[in-house]
């Protein structure tokens, strides 16, 4: 397992797609962040919370949660790349064993994700003290409450990588499922959230729980306050984390499970 899994950080370090990643972190999470914060919310219309408020700074922080689906991008076309250059045909000759060729390969792609969600978080806790030192304003938001919803965000980043490589390993085509995260996550979550009746189930969808287990509401309080339309009450914290974990492992599970059980051609 020692050597698949090293064989596969050697493939995945000889593309680009870690270093488009490591820019999409920095530009998600301390880029966002730091505009944000710098043009300051209070300016907004309507106006927000200042980031010399906690729920300001939790606000500015917290917007980074809405481009989780650019990690379920990375995870997509990490996996669907080997069948689109038919690199896994190969890999799955040189390693007959696919189930541990496939474990291998989610746990590279598991741990990738949580070093995009850390490289992310840092940036964003970065750009936000820094923007408030170039404002002169002095932060009242509790680190440690502060740390605690950048190491949320870093975790469910994770979460989504794996999501992310499971529609890649169901779909296997990269076009379609590209477009298929592209699809819920920008736009099918979105509508399931403002549909009567229908967005009961929005909670327990992945942005739903994301949004429970960070305690960010903007989005569902902005939606509310313009259509009328409630997305379900949200779950705890500790419900909100059982259901993103459960994508995950249902994630883990088809990427694993579906290669085995199909011709790669």
């Amino acid at each position: 397992m020692r050597n698949l899994i090293r064989g596969e950080i050697t493939r995945l370090l000889s593309t680009r797609l870690p270093w488009w990643a490591v820019l999409a972190a920095v530009a998600s999470g301390g880029g966002l962040t730091g505009i944000l914060a710098l043009t300051g919310p209070e300016n907004a219309t309507p106006p927000m919370p200042g980031i010399d408020t906690p729920a300001g700074a939790g606000l500015v922080v917290g917007l980074s949660g809405l481009l989780l689906f650019v990690p379920a991008l990375f995870g997509t076309i990490a996996i669907t790349s080997e069948y689109r250059h038919r690199t896994i045909g190969t890999t799955f000759l040189a390693a007959p064993r696919r189930g541990q060729v496939l474990t291998a390969k989610l746990l590279v792609y598991g741990a990738g994700g949580l070093g995009y969600g850390l490289l992310a978080s840092v940036t964003s806790g970065l750009a936000l003290l820094g923007a408030a030192a170039i404002r002169g304003v002095t932060l009242t938001v509790d680190p440690a409450d502060l740390l605690l919803l950048l190491t949320k965000l870093a975790v469910v980043a994770a979460v989504y990588v794996v999501v992310g490589v499971a529609i890649g390993a169901l779909a296997r085509h990269q076009l379609v499922a590209v477009g298929i995260v592209l699809g819920y996550f920008y736009f099918l979550e979105y509508v399931l959230m403002i549909l009567p009746g229908v967005n009961r189930i929005y909670p327990y969808l992945p942005g739903g729980a994301t949004s429970s287990l960070t305690s960010f509401t903007f989005l569902t309080d902005t939606i509310a306050d313009q259509t009328s339309a409630t997305a379900g009450t949200p779950l705890p914290p500790v419900y909100a984390a059982l259901v993103l974990l459960g994508y995950a492992a249902v994630g883990a599970a088809a990427a694993a499970v579906v290669p085995l059980r199909r011709d790669l051609t």
